[in-house]
């Protein structure tokens, strides 16, 4: 089939190679210039696994092709993918479509015959039913162009094993004609066994944010548990284990840390209860006012406990920050929470270095005030405190005896609980995780302290000060410092 994929940033580029990898003619269209030159050229402008060969072999085919112009793509196209970005409005909590509007309103006038209009951003629910109407007027007399909306569900960092091999397809539409035709795209996933769900449009919508409300939800839970978990001396990542045995729950994105980021969950769960509040159910999902708040949080509780093992004042004091981006196998810094915590430590006076094995260019230009390199080992020279905020895999490779050698203090701050703790305290590491005791800690013994309180004595269920912290007496709470909001 002609196919078209209108916008060629993290979600179409990937999209119109895989489309052409399984078979399609594709003509990708992007406004960049300089973004279409470098995918002519098997250049993809980000950082995602696999991209890279999959893009030249799909150039190479013939089948994949990049242009500017949206009336050479409505003269190509028989299903036109809508895949620009849907940012958060400056001053709103809502979702900006522009983007998509432009789209429609550009393409509309150049379609020659009838097609089919299928987008994939995601959208606040009743979008369809809106582009629907504006096509209309703007599309030729004779010309019938149906909107149908295929919800995207990639991760970063595993886009193209997503777009190939998905765990699910949702297609919204309003006619069996529709259906038929997205069928007859994803014909090899469908013959794979691929579930295919057909549905109507603001069904097809809503799929799409309530699975990354799900997500968000689940990610702020564990991290409210972590929060409970340092008031009372218990172990987030034991607690998270126990519960990813239930059937019911299960353990995926139950990994208590400095909490989610990107350019997908925050914007869309905002987005989410803007629309809900214009359909009068706000309501129903303020709950995810708190999982914002709970995941914010978690920034501003990684800070303290940074200023904290820093003796009170991070001024002058030299910070390593393991990880910019806001997760792994990805050079996405939106929003990313290992950045977010970098600059506040750098509003507090802490010199901050920063490493990430694939953003640091986007990180230095999202944060020119910090101090960026590509080398693990000049990043960590004589640094006082480690704090490793993006688990990728290089960083769980570290030898901790090397790296101790070039550390002014061995200190580290496991912002994503994903280090073996255990072999870093072995070399000669002071280690400290969000919702997790240290093995100096001593746990609450609430008879002892009931005892103690009767005869007068002090309770002796706080925690011991770990070596690394100058004598200094920890709370079991974390004070507050506020993190800047993206």
């Amino acid at each position: 089939m002609r196919l078209t994929v209108i916008g060629t940033g993290y979600l179409g580029a990937v999209h119109a190679a895989c489309m052409a990898e399984i078979g399609h003619d594709v003509l990708g269209v992007d406004v960049d210039v300089e973004k279409v030159t470098a995918l002519r050229e098997g250049r993809p402008p980000f950082y995602e696994p696999g991209l890279d060969d999959i893009l030249i072999q799909a150039l190479a085919s013939g089948r994949l092709r990049f242009t500017t112009s949206l009336r050479e793509a409505a003269l190509h196209g028989e299903v036109h993918f809508i895949c620009v970005g849907t940012p958060q409005q400056a001053g709103s909590r809502a979702a900006d479509l522009r983007y998509v509007d432009a789209v429609v309103d550009g393409l509309a006038p150049h379609l020659p015959a009838s097609c089919l209009v299928a987008g994939k951003s995601t959208v606040p629910v009743g979008t369809t039913a809106r582009l629907t109407a504006r096509l209309a007027r703007l599309t030729p007399a004779g010309v019938r162009a149906e909107v149908a909306w295929n919800p995207e569900f990639l991760r970063e960092g595993f886009a193209v094993e997503d777009t190939l091999r998905p765990d699910r397809l949702v297609a919204g539409v309003t006619s069996r004609a529709a259906d038929e035709t997205l069928r007859r795209v994803y014909a090899p996933m469908l013959a794979a066994g691929v579930p295919y769900i057909s549905t109507d449009p603001n069904t097809a919508e809503l799929v799409k944010v309530a699975a990354n409300s799900f997500l968000a939800t689940k990610i702020s839970f564990v991290n409210a548990m972590a929060e409970v978990c340092d008031a009372a001396g218990a172990d987030v990542v034991t607690l998270a284990d126990a519960l990813g045995h239930d059937s019911r729950i299960g353990r995926r994105f139950l990994h208590a840390g400095v909490g989610f980021g990107g350019g997908c969950l925050p914007k869309d769960i905002r987005a989410f209860t803007a629309r809900a509040q214009e359909l009068g159910v706000g309501p129903a999902v303020a709950f995810l006012d708190q999982v914002d708040e709970i995941n914010k949080r978690q920034r501003d509780r990684t800070v303290a406990l940074a200023r904290r093992l820093l003796g009170g004042d991070a001024a002058g004091r030299r910070v390593t920050v393991l990880g910019a981006t806001f997760k792994p196998n990805s050079d996405d810094v939106r929003d990313s929470p290992a950045l977010a915590v970098a600059a506040a430590l750098h509003r507090l006076g802490a010199e901050v270095r920063v490493h990430d094995p694939e953003g640091t260019a986007n990180a230095r230009r999202a944060h020119p005030e910090l101090h960026h390199t590509s080398d693990l080992l000049t990043a960590c020279r004589h640094t006082e405190l480690v704090l490793h905020l993006t688990e990728w895999g290089e960083y769980r490779e570290v030898d901790p005896a090397k790296l101790a050698g070039v550390v002014r203090e061995p200190v580290l701050i496991d912002g994503r609980n994903a280090l073996a703790h255990d072999e870093w305290r072995a070399a000669g590491w002071t280690v400290k995780a969000l919702g997790r005791p240290s093995p100096t800690d001593r746990l609450p013994d609430p008879l002892s302290d009931l005892l103690s309180a009767a005869r007068g004595e002090p309770l002796r269920s706080t925690i011991a000060s770990p070596a690394g912290e100058r004598g200094r007496t920890p709370t079991m709470g974390l004070p507050a410092v506020p993190v800047a909001r993206a």
